[in-house]
């Protein structure tokens, strides 16, 4: 039998004595009757205990210890009322909306498969859960754009280097100066901010605190030593301050921007980032490390954000103006040649790795208590070998090593818990002495419970729809099964109430095909228009939602994104499906040819959508669904992005930079 599968029956054996005793235990009980250490040397069973109480308790076991008052020996419980969920106290609605959570987000979500068994214990014991995507949920989709076949592998290693606390190596492609060099990190915890994967660390190399992007990575990820662990994750440490920052404040304050916002947009920059500054009247205050990031900003809002301070800002945004108009009333910049496409040598690639899976500790915890739920009150029981497979996504060929591993757990003295047998197409089970131990679902592992949390951050909204029950309500009673321990290195999760209530109302459009009346703030322009609307898809474009609609105020098929929506109200109107319709997003938008500067061409490119060129630039089409949105992210590159066709678009862009140019000369700077 191998080490890992020893590690296991260990392990799971230890838990198993511990909460057949239900009194204090010795290391010497341990050691005496618990499979796998009584052959041990001392000095061997007191290394191979240490680590196996270190990993249990980092899965989330609530094994607790204290001293003898009277011995000095070290005593251990594992009290079994702490290691099973408490009462769940979601209701049925609540409980499918969580499994649509992994209908929507299957092959797109890299943690997928923690998530898979997470639902597995909450629903254990629930007749008639359902499996099936509700109707409203087969209307959503989720796209992140950051996703990729290596993320998930990725993500798996960084995740078992900061469950373990374990240094890593990786070569890093530094977008910035595009060098390519190895890094040695202390990984401190995982983020996904804005639809972006990063790993928050300690830079051995620099000595300092840095921020990786995760699809930067390039080749293996490893770990730089053999040791069980390397440092200690800082008590201080703190992932929220990392999250949600707009790219102007990434990196070390250098000062305080003050930015008069057009009354009837401040409401939406109050809602996408009032975490980022405050208001004083109509003036949006925000710290600022970057001031080029934030004159990028302040550019895409084309003209309903008006500079004040710094003068470096004011500065920015008036040189960025007067070369987009220069460079759209010049003829068009030369293109390069396509830059060759870098051969790949097969023997260098990485080797695949696995995605972020759940730990085979918990895989085979929830695995014992399903086939002890399964004989109920009954000694024995049969369950096709499919359903095991599928509900657990073990591989069939190692359905049956699974089984045997359970078969060896036992409560010491040759107590066992159950016989399952693989036997063809089926597998029959019968329930040991101390089975009924095991009946009920144990705890969520942090990794299941961190699973939980980054689903409801890519698709709470859906969920709180569905279940018909606002979002902060389902998560209450989640963080409560949530055991024990503390989830430092994990992100609260983070909607905004205005985008689920606007999620929920859109989807009880779709679902009971009535009309919604819109007030939507459209990029370019200073006040919301009013439009009414037949909602027929939700997508979840990470990070904004979206939904897909035909618009009869305009009469033609729109999308609408939701942080631009002041408000949603649903009529009583009710509308037939349009035949053969089936809206996307920008499907009829025109397209545009644009020239991305070698100064700006590695973001464009890594965004995808822009082919490189030889001499350092990049070229790429858009499609414009809107001739503002193309003015404000074109504004947005500071006179790095050139459209190069059509003719009147670049026309258009020249003429509103050198107008907007104008109207911000007249705003003097305050005193």
């Amino acid at each position: 039998m191998s080490h890992d599968a020893d590690k296991l029956i260990r392990q799971l054996s230890l838990v198993s004595f511990l909460m057949a005793e239900r009194r204090p235990l010795t290391a010497r009980d341990v050691k005496s009757n618990v499979e796998g250490y009584s052959e041990m040397s001392d000095e061997a069973f007191a290394r191979r205990f240490y680590a196996d109480r270190a990993e249990l308790i980092g899965l989330g076991v609530p094994l607790t210890s204290q001293r003898d008052e009277f011995t000095g020996e070290e005593l251990y419980t594992l009290r079994s009322e702490n290691y099973f969920l408490p009462p769940l106290e979601l209701n049925d609605d609540e409980l499918a909306a969580l499994q649509t959570c992994l209908y929507l987000l299957e092959g797109k979500f890299a943690y997928a498969e923690p998530l898979r068994l997470a639902l597995q214990n909450l629903a254990l014991g629930r007749p008639g859960f359902a499996e099936q995507p509700t109707e409203t949920s087969v209307r959503v989709e989720v796209l992140d754009p950051d996703y990729s076949v290596e993320m998930p592998g990725r993500l798996g290693k960084l995740e078992a280097a900061i469950s373990k606390q374990r240094t890593v190596k990786f070569r890093y492609w530094s977008i910035g100066r595009d060098e390519e060099a190895e890094r040695t990190i202390n990984p401190y915890a995982l983020l996904s901010d804005n639809g972006v994967w990063y790993v928050v660390g300690h830079d051995l190399d620099r000595d300092d605190l840095r921020t990786f992007r995760v699809s930067r990575i390039r080749g293996e990820i490893r770990f730089a030593t053999r040791r069980e662990r390397d440092f200690r994750i800082p008590a201080e440490f703190d992932i929220d301050v990392y999250r949600n920052r707009p790219p102007w404040q990434v990196g070390k304050p250098a000062g305080e921007a003050r930015i008069r916002m057009a009354p009837e947009t401040a409401w939406w920059v109050e809602r996408a980032f009032g975490e980022a500054g405050h208001f004083e009247d109509d003036v949006f205050v925000t710290p600022y490390s970057s001031v080029k990031l934030l004159a990028s900003w302040v550019l895409r809002q084309d003209g309903r954000a008006v500079p004040l301070e710094p003068d470096a800002l004011r500065n920015e945004v008036s040189r960025a103006l007067e070369r987009t108009a220069k460079r759209h009333e010049a003829s068009p910049p030369k293109q390069a040649e396509p830059a060759a496409v870098p051969v790949v040598d097969e023997a260098a690639l990485e080797r695949p790795a696995g995605p972020v899976a759940p730990e085979r500790f918990a895989v085979l915890q929830a695995l014992l208590a399903y086939l002890l739920a399964a004989c109920g009150e009954r000694r024995d029981a049969v369950i096709p070998a499919a359903e095991l497979v599928e509900r657990f996504h073990i591989p069939a060929d190692q359905l049956e090593e699974h089984l045997s591993l359970l078969n060896l757990v036992n409560f010491g003295g040759g107590c066992y818990t159950v016989y399952a047998e693989l036997d063809g197409d089926r597998v029959t089970v019968d329930k040991e002495l101390f089975g009924d131990t095991f009946r009920l679902a144990p705890r969520l592992t942090p990794l299941e419970a961190r699973a939980i949390r980054l689903a409801l951050e890519f698709v709470g909204p859906m969920v709180a729809a569905d279940a018909h029950t606002p979002l902060h309500r389902v998560r209450r009673k989640l963080e409560e099964t949530f055991g024990q321990f503390e989830l430092a290195q994990t992100p609260e999760p983070h909607v905004d109430a205005s985008e689920e209530d606007l999620v929920a109302r859109l989807a009880q459009g779709i679902r009971e095909r009535r009309l919604v009346e819109l007030e939507y703030l459209k990029e370019g322009e200073e006040t919301a228009s009013r439009r009414q609307v037949e909602p027929y898809a939700l997508e979840r474009r990470l990070p904004h939602w979206y939904v897909h609609t035909w618009d009869r105020t305009s009469g033609g098929e729109r999308s609408f994104r939701l942080d631009r929506m002041r408000s949603a109200t649903l009529t009583d109107e009710r509308f037939e499906a349009r035949e053969g319709f089936e809206p996307s997003r920008l499907r009829d938008a025109r397209a545009a040819r644009i020239w991305y500067s070698p100064q700006v061409a590695r973001w464009r490119v890594e965004r995808g959508g822009a082919q490189p060129l030889e001499d350092g630039a990049a070229v790429g089409e858009a499609p414009v669904g809107s001739t503002d949105w193309l003015v404000g992210e074109i504004f947005s590159y500071r006179g790095e992005a050139v459209v190069v066709e059509p003719a009147d678009l670049r026309l258009q862009i020249a003429e509103r930079a050198r107008e907007l140019a104008a109207d911000l000369a007249l705003v003097t700077t305050p005193r």
